[in-house]
């Protein structure tokens, strides 16, 4: 099994009636002038992550090492398991796994299952703490018949019938991570990747992908897929979540990754500050820091400082 952060090498060139209500700035603990997000801690070899203390976690903005308001360890996790259609049906194969991954959840999750599908997300089930009737939810892919369509699109889709921050957000993207409707010649990244990056950092939302071969045979050419993977990477990467792929082909098993994220949604904390966007909000790139020896922490690449008074 590989997974990655955004280290992949470049070899070539709902509205919002569907979803669960979002609390409210003050049910999830966020004052005016105050930022929070999503810590993911990791630990190495024999390390614990599971209990993290406020004083054994260092905050800096650039060189500058900020007062941390607020250190917890987040129960509540809205996850949205989000599929393109447009991988092959051989995936129905791995769908035990992804069942299996939805029960395991703790009963402080609700679970999303959509299809990516036409540049946007089709629900199949609305967010539920019924993960039961997720797993219910779960069918094979369309594959050749649902190509045509970006994941990026549809992603952005989902979070913009998704708003305001609350308590954890995830994706759980499984996806060739090819862009089907914009096509290539756009340089290195798709071009709507950055603004699917920016508004998941906004929404505090970690996107985890999980890479599958697409269904046409255009989808097997490995430039595609290289560059697609390398952006999947990236979209995981900066919104503070893993990507997985061994190599461009099938598989072997998807359970080692989900498991793996499993692990890392058990292990996450939010992190409040007070924090200033002035009169329009602006991101800004944060590094969260420990002295234990056996922790490390996944972060966004930047977080969203909402302009002054909100």
């Amino acid at each position: 099994m590989k997974s990655t952060k955004y280290t992949a090498i470049v070899s070539a060139l709902l509205a919002f009636a569907f979803l669960a209500p979002s609390p409210t700035n003050a049910q999830a603990g966020k004052a005016s002038g105050n930022v929070t997000f999503t810590v993911t801690a990791v630990a190495k070899k024999d390390g614990d992550a599971s209990n993290i203390g406020k004083d054994d976690v260092q905050l800096f903005q650039g060189k500058e090492r900020k007062q941390i308001g607020d250190w917890k360890k987040a129960d509540t996790l809205y996850l949205a398991i989000l599929i393109d259609d447009s991988i092959d049906s051989g995936a129905g194969g791995q769908w035990e796994y992804l069942k299996d991954f939805i029960m395991s959840q703790p009963a402080s999750t609700s679970i999303l299952v959509g299809y990516i599908q036409n540049n946007a997300t089709r629900i199949a089930q609305d967010f539920t703490p019924d993960h039961a009737l997720a797993a219910k939810a779960v069918r094979l892919p369309i594959g050749i018949g649902a190509l045509g369509s970006s994941p990026y699109l549809g992603a952005m889709d989902l979070l913009k019938r998704w708003p305001g921050t609350g308590p954890r957000r995830s994706i759980v993207l499984i996806s060739s991570g090819i862009d089907f409707f914009r096509g290539g010649g756009f340089g290195m990244f798709y071009p709507d990747l950055d603004s699917l990056i920016s508004r998941a950092e906004r929404q505090n939302t970690n996107v985890w992908s999980i890479y599958y071969p697409s269904a046409s045979h255009r989808g097997h050419s490995f430039w595609l897929q290289n560059y697609a993977q390398n952006n999947i990477a990236k979209l995981s990467g900066d919104t503070g979540a893993e990507s997985y792929f061994l190599g461009a082909g099938v598989p072997v098993s998807i359970k080692p990754y989900l498991d793996e994220i499993s692990g890392h949604l058990n292990n996450q904390y939010l992190l409040s500050f007070a924090g200033d966007g002035g009169n329009k909000g602006k991101f800004q790139t944060v590094k969260v820091k420990t002295e234990l020896s056996d922790v490390e922490f996944m972060t966004p690449a930047a977080v969203y400082l909402p302009p002054s008074g909100q």
